[in-house]
Parts: C-alpha cells; sequence; structure tokens
C-alpha cells in the first residue's frame, strides 16, 4: 500500500522561490565579494561640491523673508499672551 502525501503540488511551488531567493542573495554575496576584492571603494569618494550660480540676491530675499515671518510670529505670541 502507498503512503499518503497530504502536500501533494505545493511544496514544490514554495521550494522553487526559496530556492530562486537563496539564488539570488548567493549571486549578489559573490558579485559584492568580487567587487570589494578587486579594490572599489564605495563610499569612499564622499567630497561633494554643488554651487549654484546666481543666487545670491535671491538667498538674501529668502533670509529677509523668514526674518520678517519670524518676527510676525513673535509679535502675534506677544500679543496673545500680553507680555
Amino acid at each position: 500500500m502507498a503512503a499518503h502525501d497530504s502536500n501533494t503540488g505545493t511544496g514544490n511551488n514554495s521550494n522553487s522561490v526559496l530556492a530562486f531567493i537563496v539564488g539570488a542573495l548567493v549571486v549578489a554575496v559573490v558579485v559584492l565579494g568580487f567587487a570589494l576584492y578587486n579594490g572599489m571603494d564605495f563610499g569612499q569618494d564622499d567630497d561633494i561640491s554643488i554651487s549654484i550660480e546666481g543666487a545670491g540676491p535671491a538667498a538674501e530675499q529668502a533670509g529677509e523673508a523668514l526674518e520678517g515671518a519670524a518676527n510676525a510670529v513673535d509679535d502675534a505670541a506677544e500679543d496673545v499672551t500680553g507680555q
């Protein structure tokens, strides 16, 4: 008499997905290991220089607007609290 398998048709599909995920992880580790072994420096060149030409007047106006907004909030707080 043959043994009864209650997992017929479901175990093979989940095993295939698990094998695919493990395979992808193995490939990723091998690629990263190879890149690091060959001297690739990840994150070593983090000197970033950003310059925006012609933003002087706009930056000054933005600073003045922020200062004016801060003063308005301060004045409103004084009006509410009476101090």
